[in-house]
């Protein structure tokens, strides 16, 4: 296993990092202590969460999945080895079950309570806000588009202050945010230089070979600003794995169980994929592996955040990282990219 430093920290992670959206609607507890088992065994020592998993999000099953890893932890006393990250849930109708009060200084204290509570520890290594109280466009909306009806009001500064709070009190370790644009990620840099908060250290958003997006701008904030990306669905929802392409899904696949998540399903992103699909076996390696080692390779990522409901998939995700994609492979993706760029942001 790779590891990396999350930036403006000391603390380790490893280059992949054990993705859990999926445990406790895809996935049963016994399930997930599986895979947590085999990624640690793996190397693997960075687990993300959210109070809002499982997703699909429903009041039913809110918090399981992070209720499913503290059982491991008190079960496997493993807490020392790992580790952790979670989210604050973002306002909207997606939520409303959770709660309605954005990022709000009781709202955090609520939501971070609550989580140490569910992962029966006294710390989360990092705590991020899982996507901004702002109207913007993220989750597949390719672009802005302004409202007048936007009740959000600047509190960049309120929001770090909470969050510096609890880093000095021991609750969280580092901070990080998630699904975010380039703007609301330059304003959070701007209030922690003028006023000396603990810098973000991660931005947790979407980037695969079928959505390059962070590339247009968000990349070189990251560089330039320190703050690593976490790309999360490397494999675009499995599409990427070339599953569903050649008829092997499974039936409880993710787009089998739950089709309305078409982002990655677009007659753009099919065209795409088999485009990579004849790379990889032109390679001689899975698109799997073709896709999870493109990420890997990126000089931006601190981690990238696997997803995977078998331990086959789970164990072929982690050894991704050891394969390293030569310069001729790379250049060969870029040429389909720029044919077909960005088919699903």
């Amino acid at each position: 296993m790779k590891y990396n430093l999350l930036p403006n920290t000391d603390i380790k992670v490893s280059g992949i990092c054990l993705g859990t959206m999926t445990w406790g609607n895809q996935n049963s507890e016994a399930e997930a202590h599986a895979q947590l088992d085999l990624a640690l065994e793996h190397g693997v020592n960075f687990i993300d969460t959210a109070e809002l998993y499982p997703v699909p999000a429903t009041a039913e099953t809110q918090g399981l999945t992070s209720k499913y890893i503290g059982n491991w932890l008190n079960k496997s006393k493993t807490r020392d080895q790992v580790i952790i990250a979670s989210k604050i849930a973002g306002p909207g109708d997606y939520t409303a079950h959770i709660r309605a009060t954005g990022f709000s200084p009781n709202s955090i204290k609520e939501a971070l309570d609550l989580e140490l509570k569910r992962l029966q520890t006294d710390y989360i290594d990092l705590y991020q806000l899982h996507w901004p109280e702002r109207q913007t466009n993220t989750f597949g909306v390719r672009d802005f588009k302004p409202s007048q009806n936007d009740p959000w009001t600047d509190n960049f500064n309120e929001v770090l202050h909470s969050l510096q709070s609890f880093i000095e009190a021991g609750k969280i370790r580092a901070i990080g945010i998630s699904n975010e644009k380039s703007w609301g990620t330059m304003r959070y840099a701007e209030e922690v230089r003028n006023y000396n908060f603990n810098p973000v250290s991660t931005i947790q958003n979407a980037y695969s070979m079928l959505n390059r997006v962070f590339e247009g701008d968000l990349a070189e904030v990251s560089m330039r600003e320190n703050i690593g990306l976490l790309a999360y669905s490397p494999l675009a929802f499995g599409v990427l794995s070339g599953k569903y392409l050649e008829g092997t899904a499974a039936d409880n696949a993710r787009l089998k169980l739950f089709p309305r998540f078409a982002r990655y399903s677009s007659k753009q992103s099919t065209e795409a994929t088999k485009l990579y699909l004849d790379l990889a076996k032109d390679i001689g390696i899975s698109l799997t592996t073709l896709a999870l080692a493109f990420v890997n390779q990126r000089p931006f990522v601190t981690s990238n955040i696997i997803g995977a409901t078998n331990l086959t998939q789970l164990k072929e995700n982690i050894d991704s990282i050891n394969t390293r994609i030569s310069k001729e492979t790379l250049d060969r993706i870029d040429a389909i990219h720029a044919i077909i760029p960005n088919p699903a942001p």
